[in-house]
């Protein structure tokens, strides 16, 4: 069988449930568990749960620009790891700006100078320093602007890839979002192949309507096997809704992504 790490999302699924019982049903399916924002959570209750957590929002506030952001950034940034430590969650998600409860851009950004990337470069390097200390790794993600999320400045996947690469630590790494690539880009096996060696992680979630493998237009099992063909070995998320049964929705994920050996 293929070596992929299945994890999903707490925040999507089972939502009818208190938030420890959704971690734990996860859990006891067998899936790595995500979370968003962590201030929210009883993180004592959650590692008490013993599930493995795999990824958490890296930030609380805060930019990849302007100064007063960057540092925001970074403070919170500090906070999210001693939060990470209590759960032991190895990745830390982080996006071009902060987000509002909705994933709108708290500062929006329609243009991107030469002098924003430079400075998000910076911010980044400094931020894979401080995972590194850390014994962590930060993920930046890519979002679309067309449905979920306009007027992120560095959304598109071509623009994460092309920040994580010049910066070029283990310690930070491309969540590779296909949901959000496939609404804004497209060719995803292209995409995948060229960003692996810098990926993280890979989420995943069908388009349209955000929910699993086998809902919208994605052949996920074209996916997975060139995912497979490539070596890759990590963790494929879905970060997505339940389009009914959120055991079917998980039974969908796992057969999209289950490669069996040849």
């Amino acid at each position: 069988m293929n070596g992929f790490v299945l994890a999903a999302n707490a925040e999507m699924l089972f939502v009818d449930l208190p938030f420890e019982q959704r971690v734990r049903r996860l859990h006891e399916a067998g899936f790595e568990v995500e979370i968003w924002d962590w201030t929210t959570k009883d993180l004592s209750a959650l590692a008490a749960t013993g599930a493995r957590f795999g990824s958490m929002t890296g930030y609380v506030s805060g930019s990849l620009v302007d100064p007063d952001g960057a540092s925001e950034l970074l403070r919170t940034a500090e906070d999210s790891l001693e939060a990470a430590a209590v759960i032991d969650c190895p990745r830390l998600n982080v996006h071009g700006t902060g987000l509002d409860p909705q994933g709108l851009p708290v500062v929006p950004q329609q243009v991107v100078t030469g002098a924003d990337w430079l400075a998000a470069a910076r911010t980044l390097e400094r931020l894979a320093a401080l995972g590194e200390r850390h014994g962590r790794v930060f993920t930046l993600e890519n979002l679309n602007t067309v449905v979920d999320h306009p007027g992120v400045p560095f959304a598109r996947a071509e623009d994460t890839l092309a920040l994580v690469a010049a910066v070029d630590s283990p310690h930070l790494r491309l969540n590779l979002d296909l949901y959000h690539a496939q609404i804004g880009e497209g060719n995803l096996v292209e995409l995948c192949a060229r960003a692996l060696p810098y990926i993280g992680e890979v989420q995943v979630a069908d388009v349209p309507g955000r929910c699993e493998p086998g809902t919208g237009e994605i052949h996920h099992p074209r996916v997975a096997t060139a995912l497979a063909e490539t070596g890759y070995e990590g963790v494929i998320a879905m970060e997505a809704f339940a389009a009914d049964d959120p055991e079917v929705a998980l039974e969908r994920f796992r057969a999209a992504f289950t490669i069996a050996s040849r």
